[in-house]
């Protein structure tokens, strides 16, 4: 029997550092919910902001942790205030695969990159996570990438981030059908801090993109 075809575009909101915002994605139906675990990013977080945030997340809500080329100690130590991992470095297949949680590995999309190749190399993960490239960013660069460059029948679940915002969503969603967004910089007032309207905007603009 052949899987029923998707109807819905799932969403995810990252770079949450403050509980205000994650409330307010919760109320707005948001799937799942980013913490930057990278001290470099502006939208960082340590474990302790990391324990006391993800426990306003409820139940069926995703909490998802992000991490560029740390140690695995580090990673341990958040595992138990996530359900999901995000690999936005230069992970192995094995580095991703080590711990005891579902993961996703994000790709930049660099002007060579084989996303073919890297379906079949981490084929292991829950979904590809595709961003715009920028030398020595490993992402939130705020910047969109050529979405024909995504081939059609991938053969992991795609999820679309780069330059995302309510001005561009719905355009982004026909044109890719990915099965989930993601954003950070398109949906805030400042590094870090969301922006309500933006938010709901967002969140409102997919679900009529869904709808056509």
């Amino acid at each position: 029997m052949s899987a029923a075809p998707q109807t819905r575009t799932r969403i995810k909101f990252c770079g949450f550092t403050r509980g205000e915002d994650i409330d307010l994605a919760v109320a707005l139906g948001v799937d799942a919910l980013g913490f930057v675990m990278w001290p470099k990013s502006a939208r960082s977080v340590n474990i302790e902001q990391l324990a006391a945030l993800s426990a306003r997340v409820p139940a069926f809500v995703t909490r998802v942790g992000l991490f560029v080329d740390q140690p695995a100690e580090l990673i341990e130590q958040c595992l138990p205030y996530l359900d999901m991992l995000q690999f936005h470095g230069n992970e192995t297949p094995d580095d991703c695969q080590r711990f005891l949680l579902p993961w996703m590995k994000a790709l930049r999309m660099r002007d060579e990159i084989d996303l073919t190749h890297e379906a079949e190399r981490y084929h292991h993960a829950q979904a590809l996570l595709l961003d715009a490239y920028r030398p020595g960013t490993p992402g939130g660069t705020g910047e969109t990438f050529d979405w024909s460059r995504i081939p059609a029948n991938l053969a992991k679940p795609v999820i679309l981030a780069g330059g995302l915002s309510a001005d561009n969503i719905a355009d982004a969603v026909r044109q890719v059908a990915p099965y989930a967004v993601d954003v950070s910089g398109g949906i805030e007032a400042s590094h870090g801090c969301k922006d309500a309207d933006k938010m709901a905007s967002f969140v409102r603009h997919v679900a009529l993109a869904d709808t056509h």
